[in-house]
């Protein structure tokens, strides 16, 4: 029997998940476990190894080849890890030594690919744009990131990882030439304007009080906090002009916004009045923007599509 097998790793558990067909109703097992990052990188390909064993112990299948999705990306050039928050996977040949280990091929991509992935094979996208040919997949919570899917010719959907491994880095663009500092060296990246910390943030900044995001939105709404509202424009007005770039280069058919921030109903109304501001196309935008259907299970589900 053909089988789907995926591998999410994250920095407090490793995901595992089988499926029979490419389908999220089509789960014949599905586990975690701890990812012990703490006892180093060799001790982490040691846990998706054994995850991957027990999945074959309890089902009886063998798979002939493995999604991962990663909480950072993978270098073609140097052929090592980069950019994980997990950092003893950074400079690492992951992909290769899992191959070693488990004696299959092995398909990596980052949690935010993953997503992308996940929605446009399996949650919201088939739904709305069944012939899609392009489709751009954001996370917006804690960071801010993106994933790139593009349909072959083939009709077969596949990430864009690009040349050198970047591919929907949406977060690193730069926003704001003096905003805050980013860790990735630069200033005013997306990730430093509209991510949860940073809007709470700014909230902090010129409120002196400290809220989080539910209740800026909340206080926002009931129109009872200027600095909500101020709060949130930014958000708005900001979200806006990020991803009005994505839709200049790439014109997808369809955007998928998850994580956190990406729940805020406003940015699918007030959101996507201000992009058509900054759209290439006379004030007309017709780019389906979506909510994900898959929720926690989209970074598991996709590395099985991987």
């Amino acid at each position: 029997m053909q089988t789907y097998w995926g591998i999410d790793l994250g920095g407090t558990k490793i995901e595992g998940v089988v499926l029979s067909a490419p389908s999220p109703d089509a789960v014949v097992i599905r586990k975690r476990i701890d990812t012990e990052a703490d006892k180093g990188y060799q001790h982490i390909v040691n846990q998706i190894a054994s995850l991957v064993n027990l999945l074959k112990a309890e089902t009886g299948y063998q798979p002939d080849h493995i999604g991962i999705g990663t909480p950072g990306t993978f270098d073609p050039a140097r052929h090592v890890m980069k950019g994980c928050n997990t950092t003893c996977l950074n400079g690492m040949p992951l992909p290769q030594e899992l191959e070693k280990v488990l004696g299959i091929p092995v398909s990596i991509a980052n949690d935010a690919n993953c997503f992308a992935l996940a929605e446009a094979t399996l949650g919201a996208v088939p739904e709305v744009v069944p012939d899609y040919r392009a489709v751009f997949g954001v996370i917006m919570g804690t960071g801010v990131g993106g994933g790139v899917v593009f349909r072959g010719k083939d009709g077969q959907p596949f990430v864009q990882n690009g040349l050198q491994g970047i591919g929907g880095e949406w977060g690193h663009i730069t926003l704001e030439e003096n905003g805050y500092p980013c860790y990735c060296g630069k200033r005013g990246c997306n990730e430093q304007v509209f991510s949860g910390p940073a809007l709470q943030r700014y909230y902090s900044d010129i409120s002196g009080e400290k809220r989080n995001m539910k209740e800026i939105v909340g206080r926002h709404l009931a129109g009872t906090d200027p600095y909500a509202s101020q709060t949130i424009d930014r958000l708005l007005e900001n979200f806006g002009k990020a991803i009005s770039v994505i839709i200049n280069v790439l014109d997808p058919d369809a955007i998928v916004l998850g994580g956190g921030v990406g729940n805020i109903d406003l940015l699918y109304t007030e959101g996507v009045e201000r992009a058509k501001k900054y759209v290439f196309n006379e004030g007309r935008l017709s780019t389906h923007f979506l909510k994900p259907k898959l929720g926690d299970s989209a970074g598991v589900f996709g590395a099985a599509m991987l």
